[in-house]
């Protein structure tokens, strides 16, 4: 009899501890995923969203189904300042974004965004490599994580009439980002009286007539849809647009290590590839341009380097000025240009012997 007993007491102890062992051994797929909702300007359908869609998945595949992305494009959360104030609310955890919406992360940054600071892209990359780790700890600090680094390309002036020269400049209505002080920076340093609106306004701005000159890469033109309502391009651009995918520092945080890892390293690799991606379209984009009927104009001498390093030297007085980016910050960027303009010198040079 006590044996019978002791028998069914091990079988009741046994299969206790193996129901106790399965609930606390739950596969990986069946936990509670954690949710990235990701905003963009971008439209859908762009080579932007599309790669972000790629990321989404390898994030998903890597993590086998522990973290998901929620892609919302098109701003159809708003103007970056609006997606900016949800991610500090917890409505969203990141986006994709630009220079205006990087400024309110960390403005040093827009350093990179100084006009007519760069000659070429070999000189652009060879300026991120060395200011990257300041930039990854300037967002930190802000309460931002920095998960890959992007451009939208070099911007160009596209507008409903010719700009040849500077004087042509002062009769165009020209759109700025309202509310953004590297283009206030600029214009003031340019002597023109811009039109502020959001980015969203432009398209509808430019339907009416409110504005007939705006500020963009060639591949943003077309996603945007603004080259419709220009028919021409000025060769000259104005300065060169950067990007960031960034999530929140606390999100980011509360992520499992292996989790903020996978996400961190395919982040780095699909920036890299947007950045690809986004100088191969850019110069599609304006031969595609070009086909429908869009005029490059050539610009004239006032338009040329002289004039307007005079605008960047101003523009960047103003914006040590009221600090939104540092002097040093600006002298060390120069200092890097300088070596490397050096360098390519010295390579031509020792080329031709």
């Amino acid at each position: 009899m006590i044996n019978r007993y002791l028998t069914a007491l091990c079988r009741l102890l046994s299969v206790t501890l193996l129901t106790a062992v399965s609930l606390t051994s739950t596969p990986l797929q069946a936990e509670k995923p954690h949710v990235l909702k990701f905003a963009t300007l971008a439209p859908a359908g762009t080579t932007w969203v599309q790669l972000l869609h790629e990321w989404a998945n390898e994030v998903r595949r890597e993590s086998h189904g522990r973290l998901i992305f929620k892609i919302y494009p098109g701003a159809v959360q708003g103007d970056e300042p609006e997606v900016l104030k949800k991610i500090r609310f917890g409505q969203l955890q990141g986006g994709a974004f630009t220079g205006y919406g990087i400024g309110q992360i960390y403005s040093p940054t827009r350093v990179m965004e100084l006009p007519f600071l760069f000659n070429s892209i070999e000189e652009i990359d060879y300026v991120r490599q060395r200011l990257m780790p300041e930039i990854e700890q300037g967002y930190r600090d802000n309460g931002y994580e920095l998960l890959g680094w992007m451009e939208v390309g070099f911007v160009y002036f596209f507008s409903k009439a010719p700009i040849q020269k500077f004087d042509d400049l002062k009769q165009r209505r020209i759109w700025n980002w309202q509310g953004d002080p590297l283009g206030k920076a600029f214009f003031n340093a340019s002597g023109l009286s811009p039109v502020p609106l959001s980015i969203i306004d432009v398209y509808t701005s430019l339907s009416t007539g409110l504005i007939d000159t705006v500020y963009a890469p060639p591949l943003g033109a077309i996603a945007m849809q603004w080259f419709t309502k220009t028919q021409y391009i000025t060769n000259v651009p104005m300065a060169n647009g950067i990007g960031s995918l960034v999530v929140s520092r606390r999100f980011f945080q509360n992520l499992p290590q292996d989790l903020q890892k996978i996400l961190k390293r395919t982040g780095a690799v699909i920036g890299e590839k947007l950045v690809t991606a986004t100088r191969k379209d850019n110069v599609d984009s304006l031969e595609t341009l070009q086909r429908r009927g869009m005029q490059i104009v050539e610009a004239e001498e006032s338009l040329e380097s002289e004039a307007l390093q005079g605008i960047r030297i101003r523009a960047g007085e103003s914006l040590m000025k009221n600090g939104y980016i540092p002097e040093a910050t600006i002298n060390r960027v120069n200092q890097w240009l300088q070596d490397f303009r050096e360098e390519e010198a010295a390579e031509a040079v020792n080329a031709v012997d």
